[in-house]
């Protein structure tokens, strides 16, 4: 209500800033003997081009135009040349003026349409999630550091599966709308190995090989496919940072890490309303594969059991660019204890995290990202053991572990 206030006050003002002056001019040139202020209508129709459009600037030439012929003031009466003068000028601003706002208008609907096909297909490659997936709660949201871009260089993606609900979260190298191909390339090849492969092994071997094709075409296409150190040294620069999780029909969830952040674990305790508060903590365990396109995988996958989603618990999946955000005074953004704070008391509802989430981010770095930052929440909403009611948590901050 505040913002429609806002928009239709600045709207008034710049509809009766031409008028005003008009005004002004039309006072000066009575009050002011000596002053020859008639020749300031001429910038009436420019005002008004530029704050509304074309009808409102013939409407203000038209006025200005008699204005300037009347004589107002002694100074109006000695000079009719400069009069005559003001009058053409006045016709030739509102002339130029209308052809401005003719073809300034013809650009935004341009844009407009263009942007509409870039949501389009941005919401094809990042497509929205579901709301929940086989008892797991799951929301997930994207800022671009790119102005205009709802997709940059992170991607992540749940779906159920005959194995689990398997998620994949990544970081391509770079970010905005140069980084798009390689975001629809990964997540084509996870929407179609998730439900093929029955091990968390070969699915991101799939995902590797998809990577290294897209790579070799991007390459040919942008003519760096040339024998020699040159393409070898451009492909091992492209690399993607990959968190490929599955979440089983008992909570336990797996996971391969090729160079990304691990998630975070908001987890309520056990007991019935103990008032002992759940704790934001990571979760993950030995250092990860590198990434992918940077070197060849291993014949020996290490999948990770990470831990156990309880009834309650929630597991958040976030890019480096959540945890490297910083501020004007340079502090890093605290990610662990917004978490914390993020989820309330009990039950931890996926989208209300990363809303608050989000927005302390933005208040951390004042609107100003330097990365593209994504982030990925799902809460086991499965249905508890018998005999076990709901469990109220107030979640505190743990420090994660390294």
């Amino acid at each position: 209500m505040i913002r429609t206030r806002a928009v239709g006050w600045r709207r008034g003002v710049v509809f009766a800033l031409p008028g005003l002056w008009v005004l002004g001019v039309v006072v000066w040139e009575l009050l002011c003997p000596r002053g020859q202020a008639v020749q300031l209508l001429a910038a009436a129709p420019a005002i008004a081009c530029a704050g509304t459009g074309r009808r409102q600037c013939v409407t203000a030439a038209g006025a200005c135009a008699i204005l300037a012929l009347v004589p107002l003031g002694s100074a109006g009466r000695a000079d009719a040349g400069i009069r005559a003068g003001t009058c053409c000028a006045i016709v030739a601003v509102a002339a130029a003026g209308c052809a401005v706002t003719v073809r300034r208008r013809r650009l935004l609907r341009e844009l407009e349409r263009a942007r509409e096909v870039a949501a389009t297909a941005q919401s094809v490659v990042l497509r929205p999630l579901p709301p929940r997936l086989d008892g797991i709660a799951v929301a997930g949201s994207h800022l671009s550091v790119s102005e205009g871009a709802l997709v940059g260089g992170d991607l992540y993606e749940a779906l159920a599966t005959p194995y689990g609900v398997r998620i994949v979260m990544g970081d391509v190298r770079g970010h905005g709308l140069t980084a798009i191909g390689t975001v629809a390339a990964v997540l084509g090849s996870f929407r179609e190995a998730a439900h093929d492969e029955p091990d968390l092994a070969d699915v991101l071997r799939r995902l590797d090989r998809a990577l290294q094709r897209h790579l070799c075409e991007r390459a040919r296409a942008e003519g760096r496919a040339g024998p020699g150190a040159d393409q070898e040294r451009w492909l091992g620069e492209e690399f993607v940072t990959l968190l490929l999780l599955e979440v089983g029909p008992d909570g336990g969830v797996t996971a391969l890490n090729c160079g990304h952040p691990w998630p975070y674990r908001l987890a309520c305790p056990a007991g019935d309303g103990d008032g002992v508060g759940a704790r934001a903590a990571a979760v993950g365990r030995g250092d990860p594969l590198p990434p992918l396109g940077l070197f060849p995988l291993p014949s020996e996958l290490p999948v990770a059991r990470l831990t156990r989603l309880l009834p309650g618990d929630a597991l958040v999946l976030h890019t480096d660019g959540a945890e490297d955000a910083r501020d004007a005074d340079g502090a890093f953004f605290p990610l662990a204890r917004v978490l914390g704070d993020a989820a309330g008391g009990a039950p931890i509802v996926p989208s209300r995290v990363i809303d608050r989430v989000q927005a302390a981010l933005l208040r951390h770095t004042g609107g100003r990202l330097s990365d593209d930052i994504a982030l990925l929440v799902l809460s086991n909403d499965r249905r508890r053991a018998a005999g076990h009611g709901p469990r109220p948590c107030l979640v505190r901050t743990g420090r994660p572990r390294r």
